[in-house]
């Protein structure tokens, strides 16, 4: 009986039946037909509650989940319902969601033919990674008389967890893979110069370089030798994620943190493929999470298990620390991507020593944010004298920004300054530009 549910159809006959009653006060000879109805919706409720409970698995349904959720994106996860009554039937599906998504009014109603399987799915759009626990999927199912229903209990307490955005892998892997980066606003960059590593001696042929002329094997062969040349590869790069305090701040559901992470994962990806190193590492009060740059087949899983849980945290983060441990950990030459936020001058004066230190034996690119609501104050045209105060606010923390950039650029610390939204692609794009000019 637990299992039983009364619609709203029983209840509307039995108002029904009692406007009858009603009536029999002033009409009696209406008393016969009120009870007649009465008798009638009891017996339908019997005959309904007969058809519904008189058969075992009369309903299979199935949730089908993803092996993981993906941090940031759309994720979709599809329910599949087969009836196997000898009848129509109409379904509630209410599907216990993990309470971090806050959807309290989830409700789907599907007619299912006799014999037949239904499909559908709806999406979920997770804004913190860790674990979400699904709980039960319910299916409340009534027949064509439609005045009591059947629960259906499926797949109870079910575990996912939400690893850093990894949808959009494939596609930054293909602009990669490719010669020119004109998609997705990944900007074509020229080669400069010879950064190449040597590759083999070759015959020369019309229109090879006439400067890479190996003059001692055309003089072992008597012919025209000229040395051919690679794209560097097997350059280490590491990334440093700044998971202190000022990385919690929220833009559009997800923290800065969130956003370097997706940023990371994406970067990785492309590094493994141009056959570089990818490392990593997070701050905060001390170093933690640290994946030494490899580029084997299971790198970037090891990148994703350490970047899985990572939480930020309320202290000032130690770019002292940071510093030796990079000093000790990072024994050659490497691109060094920093994930941080700096809002003053005064902020980034304080760990400036730190940031020159590292940049003495690495290629070192800040990577910082803008403030998206900042850029809606200046861009707006103001309409009161209140407006105006924030538009000129806005322009001077933008002001300071600016600042930022030219300082670090005095020490020769390059910097990514961009909004949370375009991350991605900006960091790929600062990645593909020093690969193309060489300058690691």
């Amino acid at each position: 009986m637990k299992n039983l549910y009364i619609n709203t159809r029983f209840f509307f006959s039995l108002i029904g039946v009692g406007i009858v009653y009603v009536l029999a006060f002033f009409f009696p000879v209406m008393m016969w037909v009120a009870h007649i109805l009465l008798i009638l919706c009891f017996l339908a409720v019997m005959v309904d509650y007969l058809l519904l409970f008189n058969q075992k698995n009369a309903l299979l349904a199935q949730r089908i989940l993803p092996e993981k959720l993906s941090n940031g994106d759309e994720n979709f996860v599809k329910i599949d319902i087969k009836n196997n009554y000898g009848f129509k039937i109409s379904t509630k599906i209410i599907d216990e969601i993990p309470f971090q998504f806050q959807k309290r009014d989830f409700l789907i109603t599907q007619n299912i033919e006799p014999g037949r399987n239904t499909y559908f799915q709806y999406s979920l759009e997770p804004k913190k990674r860790g674990e979400y626990s699904f709980g039960n999927l319910n299916v409340y199912a009534s027949s064509p008389l439609g005045f009591v229903a059947k629960r259906f209990n499926f797949q109870k307490d079910v575990m996912l967890p939400a690893y850093p955005s990894f949808v959009h892998l494939r596609k930054y892997e293909l602009m990669a893979l490719q010669s020119e980066f004109m998609l997705g606003g990944i900007k074509k960059v020229r080669k400069l110069g010879h950064t190449m590593e040597f590759e083999q001696i070759k015959e020369y042929v019309p229109g090879d370089d006439i400067r890479t002329i190996n003059w001692k094997a055309t003089s072992k062969t008597n012919r025209l030798m000229v040395n051919q040349f690679q794209d560097e590869k097997s350059q280490r790069i590491f990334i440093l994620i700044d998971k202190g305090r000022t990385m919690k701040m929220p833009f559009n559901g997800l923290s800065l943190l969130d956003y370097s992470i997706n940023a990371a994962m994406a970067l990785s990806h492309i590094i493994l493929k141009k056959g570089d190193r990818a490392g990593m590492m997070t701050f905060s009060k001390k170093t933690e999470n640290k994946v030494a740059a490899e580029n084997k087949s299971g790198q970037l899983k090891k990148i994703s298990e350490a970047l899985y849980n990572i939480k930020t945290d309320f202290f000032e983060s130690d770019f002292n620390r940071l510093y030796q441990d990079v000093k000790y950990s990072l024994n050659q030459r490497s691109l060094v991507l920093l994930f941080t936020n700096f809002e003053t001058l005064d902020g980034l004066n304080r760990q400036l020593k730190y940031l020159r230190g590292i940049a003495k034996n690495h290629l070192l690119v800040v990577v910082f944010f803008k403030n998206s609501e900042l850029q809606t104050l200046i861009h707006k045209n103001p309409e009161s004298m209140q407006e105006i105060y924030d538009e000129v606010i806005a322009e001077k923390f933008e002001f300071e920004k600016k600042l930022i950039i030219q300082e670090l650029w005095k020490y020769g610390i390059y910097t990514v300054y961009t909004l949370p939204e375009n991350l991605n692609i900006d960091v790929i794009n600062k990645y593909l530009e020093i690969k193309a000019r060489g300058i690691l």
